[in-house]
């Protein structure tokens, strides 16, 4: 079963809170361990909190803290976005789901209000939001006033968008419907192919529903009360302006008014007090006082002393503001309505069919992993491991602004190598604190000469001299390697100022390939807007033998799998099966060969195509009983020139995320940077580095 929904409307006043009521309440029949949880909220003030997250906790005795129920107000989500910083924006959003779904059973998600200046952005933010979330979407959607082809043209255009982003629509279900009308609108679902296999619920309109209270005009007006704070939940039908003389005023009275007059009217207020205590009149809902004209002392007296609750409230206002705000005022379901919420899910219980609802949330699990999804759950695992990784290249700006992010966000422990006062004063010079983050420098460690000697003795068959060892060990990244061999760090990261060679070399030398591994390799995982691929050797060997090869393809898929991806391997050729010849094709043959005798365990096919291999509708033609073609995760090139232009091409042309190199199969993890890597390469890669010690 999924285990997350997302309930979203593509406009604003859509009835939405009314159906997440609903589903929570079904859902809550089966399993209480359930979290409530909105992406994006209005901006709030410490006496008006959210109105939807205060129903849902309140109403079903949700234990879940407020501030976990929320991870950004709409003003900060929008600052982010007019910063560029949407990576910020998903990261903080993606890491209060992930606290959630790691604590509950089932996480409900609702959408934002669409209530900023432009509902093309929220829909787009919440777009973004469910696809990096990995949840499938409910669509709410208000068919007030509107007829049924326009229903269907916005339903299918907002599906079209949901699905080009890879994100699954479990259904929809339209407010404020007719029975008139809704025999046209089935007929019309099942002739739409966007429409016609999605769930999908009609719910009648309820007046009730729709009216506002004297309390939600008590908020949108900023009034006090003068009388009757114990009945402010009295629903409303609508207000009257009293401008007129009384004997004009009284013949326009309706049941559950608000009356509007200025506070110096005491004609009309003593009017309305009379009103109320005769049977022959209607009982208003309230009165309103505007221009904030307090009452005479004897008036104020004389409402204060009434014995019946008639609410009596003032405002700042002066009358037509107040009409205005009067009528621009959404009825909201809240705690303070408990008929509305008896009424919303008696409808929602009465017209949606709840088995089938199940069903769907049970069949609408989602494969589909995002790049900023990946790259979360990288960082994660790497906090829960908590490993040590020595970072060569202290004095370089990036590896300093990672090295601030991964220790602020308790990632990693962090040693930085380098000269310390050129250290320190590049981090202050970029606001950076090296407070918790430990700095060596190698010609004045205390740990240099045992270094050098250990170096020496592992070396000394090569004909090194002791003073040669010394000199090599103060090189930061022999230094840095060496806190590795000798456990003092769990792994190492270098190569944003270095080359490959100068990285990996002292690792070659001393820290060596693991039992059974005789070729260090390296993987990429590409990020693909709705997956993620391993894609190996793009960076180290150019030209691996067959038994090379067959061990760059376990190395990768045991990468895959270590990384959470199932490991389906393509052994990728210019031909596919047994369709061609030429000395490359057998190469990787022969490789394939020794790769399924050397690990009988993995799913492994080749040769193959790099189409067959991706694309069901191709390998159903090319190889149709293979277990790999079209599913492939893993992709093992037959040399570095195919494969390094490859996941450059997928990189530039498909705006993929590539993630790497990747070293693997040394004893224990080091890892080589571009030099042209960003910070946030080099995080990723310090993540997957200390994943790699976790092994």
């Amino acid at each position: 079963m999924s285990r997350n929904l997302y309930i979203t409307s593509i406009e604003s006043r859509s009835g939405k809170s009314a159906i997440t009521l609903g589903v929570m309440n079904l859902l809550v029949k089966d399993n209480p361990n359930i979290a409530f949880f909105r992406p994006i909220i209005k901006d709030f003030t410490p006496d008006k909190p959210d109105n939807d997250i205060e129903l849902i906790r309140g109403h079903f005795h949700l234990t879940i803290p407020y501030e976990q129920c929320y991870a950004l107000t709409v003003s900060q989500a929008r600052r982010l976005v007019a910063e560029n910083k949407q990576d910020v924006l998903l990261d903080i959003i993606i890491s209060k789901f992930k606290q959630l779904e790691s604590t509950y059973d089932f996480v409900l998600c609702e959408g934002s209000d669409f209530e900023s200046a432009t509902a093309a952005f929220e829909f787009d933010i919440n777009a973004l939001i469910a696809e990096n979330l990995g949840t499938p979407i409910l669509i709410v959607y208000n068919t007030h006033n509107r007829n049924s082809d326009r229903i269907i043209a916005a339903l299918e255009m907002a599906i079209g968008s949901f699905e080009e982003k890879g994100i699954r629509v479990l259904g929809t279900v339209l407010n404020r419907t007719n029975a008139q009308r809704n025999q046209e609108l089935e007929t019309l679902f099942r002739n739409s192919d966007k429409l016609r296999n999605l769930f999908y619920a009609f719910l009648p309109d309820s007046e009730i529903l729709h009216r506002p209270t004297v309390f939600e005009a008590l908020k949108a007006l900023d009034a006090s009360v003068l009388h009757g704070e114990n009945a402010l939940e009295r629903q409303t039908t609508g207000y009257i302006i009293a401008a007129m003389q009384i004997h004009h005023f009284l013949p326009q009275l309706f049941p559950d008014a608000i009356v509007i007059t200025p506070g110096d009217r005491a004609d009309i207020l003593l009017g309305c007090i009379v009103a109320q205590l005769s049977e022959a009149m209607p009982d208003i809902a309230g009165i309103l006082l505007t221009g904030g004209f307090m009452p005479e002392n004897m008036i104020l007296d004389m409402i204060r002393g009434l014995k019946f609750p008639l609410p009596v409230i003032l405002t700042e206002f002066n009358t037509y503001q107040a009409a205005l705000r009067l009528d621009n005022i959404h009825a909201a379901i809240s705690l303070r309505t408990p008929q509305k919420i008896t009424i919303a899910q008696a409808l929602f219980e009465r017209h949606v069919d709840a088995s089938a609802l199940k069903k769907q949330i049970t069949l609408s699990r989602s494969s589909r992993v995002t790049p900023k999804m990946f790259e979360f759950a990288l960082l994660e695992k790497a906090r829960i491991l908590q490993k040590h990784i020595v970072l060569p290249e202290g004095e370089e700006e990036r590896i300093l602004k990672a090295a601030d992010i991964l220790h602020k966000r308790g990632i990693v422990r962090i040693t930085l190598l380098g000269n310390q006062e050129k250290i320190h004063d590049s981090a202050k010079r970029i606001g950076i604190s090296l407070d918790g983050i430990a700095v060596i420098e190698p010609e004045k460690s205390p740990y240099l000469d045992a270094f050098a000697y250990e170096y020496y003795e592992l070396r000394k068959h090569k004909g090194i001299s002791q003073q040669f060892a010394r000199d090599i060990m103060t090189d930061v990244n022999f230094f840095g390697t060496m806190m590795i061999y000798k456990g003092m760090a769990d792994g190492m990261v270098s190569g944003s100022v270095h080359t490959t060679a100068e990285t990996i070399r002292p690792a070659l030398q001393f820290i060596k390939t693991r039992p059974g591994v005789s070729i260090v390799s390296s993987v990429f995982f590409m990020c693909l807007e709705d997956r993620v691929l391993v894609y190996g050797d793009c960076a180290v060997n150019p030209n691996p033998t067959a038994k090379e090869l067959a061990e760059i393809a376990i190395s990768s898929a045991d990468t895959a799998v270590a990384f959470g991806i199932e490991a389906r391997v393509a052994m990728l050729s210019y031909s596919t099966g047994t369709s061609g010849k030429g000395d490359e094709v057998e190469k990787v043959r022969e490789a394939t060969k020794l790769a399924r005798e050397m690990r009988p365990d993995l799913l492994i096919e080749g040769p193959i195509q790099y189409d067959a291999a991706i694309d069901p509708e191709v390998a159903r033609t090319k190889m149709p009983n293979s277990p790999v073609a079209g599913k492939a995760t893993v992709f093992i090139f037959p040399d570095l020139n195919t494969g390094n232009n490859t996941y450059k091409a997928v990189q530039r042309s498909a705006n993929a995320v590539a993630i790497g190199p990747v070293l693997q199969g040394l004893n224990k993890p080091v890892n080589d940077l571009s030099r042209g890597a960003l910070v946030a390469d080099i995080v990723n890669t310090v993540a997957i580095t200390a994943i790699q010690a976790g092994k």
